[in-house]
């Protein structure tokens, strides 16, 4: 499902599943993590992170996932280690965001440097709907761009934001039309890996201290929370009516 290629100093990470809109289910994770390991190891001096299709990433795959048995704190682990890998990384990193941008992948958009993405994608964490909390580090990027009060709204409604109204918001980098989205950020890797790239290294580590307490914090307390509620009667609902395709049935439990 992951892919990476590399061309000359930049680096190229897909994801690649299209047909489940580049869900990730654990093993795609770890897959995930050793491509940037892989990536790191080559020499590179830029890193593009992609998805293949019309979703950049929709969140988790929980197809077949049986809320008794899931071993979220195994799944949100590798969540925390590949967001850190990314954050961690030695080298600026872009990421081409286009259609859904969801859980997970908001959280891995959340890690890469700069982010770049369509007037028409669809960025949250919708997970009102399925009886749990956001992940991936949701919280701390909310509170700190847009506010309490528009994070709780944004988090009770599970609405969605559009690319265009992220950028906005101040969530992500700049928007672009969508069919210019991937030759864009492309360009702006190459661009950026023929520049003084020690220097982004050391304006990166700056960055990073500003950033970390909170972001891993809040990703910490996520985790903690999401497996607390795994045990509500709510959260069992929202995976059934995920998976069933209906309206889930809420009673507060």
């Amino acid at each position: 499902m992951i892919e990476l290629t590399v061309d000359g100093a930049v680096a190229e990470v897909a994801l690649n599943a299209p047909d489940k809109l580049n869900a990730l289910s654990l093993e795609a994770l770890r897959q995930l993590d050793d491509a940037y390991a892989r990536a790191a190891a080559s020499g590179i001096r830029a890193l593009v992170l992609r998805g293949e299709g019309r979703a950049f990433c929709a969140g988790r795959d929980i197809a077949g996932v049986d809320p008794a048995t899931d071993d979220v704190p195994q799944y949100l682990d590798a969540v925390e280690q590949v967001m850190r890998r990314i954050a961690g990384f030695p080298v600026p990193t872009f990421a081409a965001v286009q259609g859904a941008c969801l859980g997970v992948g908001l959280g891995l958009a959340i890690a890469t440097d700069v982010v770049y993405v369509a007037e028409t994608a669809k960025v949250g964490s919708p997970f009102a709907n399925l009886g749990a909390l956001p992940d991936s580090g949701a919280h701390a990027l909310f509170v700190d761009r847009l506010g309490a009060h528009r994070a709780l709204d944004l988090i009770f409604t599970g609405e969605l934001l559009s690319g265009a109204d992220a950028v906005t918001a101040g969530l992500f980098s700049r928007a672009v039309p969508a069919d210019e989205l991937l030759a864009f950020t492309r360009e702006r890797a190459a661009v950026t890996a023929s520049g003084p790239t020690a220097a982004f290294a050391a304006s990166k580590r700056l960055v990073a201290r500003l950033r970390d307490a909170r972001l891993w914090d809040a990703v910490a307390e996520e985790s903690r929370d999401q497996e607390a509620l795994r045990a509500t009667a709510d959260y069992r609902e929202g995976f059934a009516a995920f998976q069933d395709k209906r309206k889930p049935e809420f009673r507060g439990e």
